[in-house]
């Protein structure tokens, strides 16, 4: 299978304060067409700025990262756009619907970014999400399924090779959760793009790894391989005294 995301020895740090957070620290991962990757773990631990650079909306400090054959740590801003609205797709736990769109408004919408139009991929997409009676709706009047099915279709609907999911049933109840992991699973196989997930603990999702974070599971001839990938919070340190002097000396410098 091709490779389209490659991650090696990424690390990523925020300043809070006075504070150095340390996001990730040397996070390798490969992704391979149709293949999908969980990522696991407490909130702090970095899942969401691994997806964040994954999704090319943030640059890592140290380290290397490939999405579809662009190196997002080098790439311009415009060639970042690109890969964004041509090669990823991405669902939000919140489904960061525009509100006054329709459900088949808000599906269409990353191709009309992209000046295109595809109404038979926008109505194939309704129908597999199982939103046919609901095309005309606004997301005020649909549940958090039905919003969260949108925001699937959203992002698949420009064809992208890599699907991004930040704890796509942390809004949801336990069953509708369940039915949205599912239906993602599916619609991932059937389109063969490679799907990475942050999720908690316990969620839908980490029912399917096993205690090595490794399971070929499924009917014959459609199998696929689940890896479950553990992220633990890194340490919070704070500058040096001497770090703080030199950097009080600069700042009284330059004013």
């Amino acid at each position: 299978m091709k490779q389209v995301v490659e991650l090696e020895s990424v690390s990523r740090s925020f300043h809070r304060g006075d504070e150095i957070v340390l996001a990730l620290a040397d996070l390798s991962l490969t992704l391979a067409e149709g293949e999908m990757v969980a990522l696991v773990g407490p909130s702090g631990c970095g899942k969401s700025t691994a997806l964040n650079i994954v999704a090319a909306v943030d640059r890592p400090d140290r380290g290397t990262v490939r999405v579809c054959g662009v190196d997002v740590a080098t790439a311009t801003e415009e060639e970042l756009v690109t890969l964004r609205r041509r090669r990823i797709g991405m669902v939000f736990q919140a489904f960061h619907l525009v509100p006054h769109l329709t459900v088949e408004e808000n599906i269409a919408l990353p191709l009309a970014l992209d000046h295109q139009r595809d109404a038979a991929r926008v109505a194939e997409l309704i129908d597999r999400v199982g939103l046919g009676h609901r095309r005309r709706h606004y997301p005020s009047e649909l549940s958090g399924g039905e919003q969260q099915r949108t925001a699937v279709a959203r992002a698949l609907v420009h064809r992208p090779r890599v699907l991004v999911a930040d704890e796509p049933t942390g809004n949801l109840d336990s069953k509708t959760g369940a039915g949205v992991v599912a239906l993602l699973d599916e619609l991932r196989r059937d389109e063969q793009a490679a799907l990475l997930l942050a999720t908690p603990a316990a969620t839908p999702i980490t029912v399917m790894t096993t205690r090595h974070g490794r399971r070929t599971i499924g009917r014959k001839n459609r199998a696929r391989r689940i890896i479950c990938r553990v992220l633990q919070p890194q340490p919070t340190t704070r500058p040096s005294a001497s770090s703080r002097t030199r950097s009080a000396t600069a700042a009284t410098l330059a004013s």
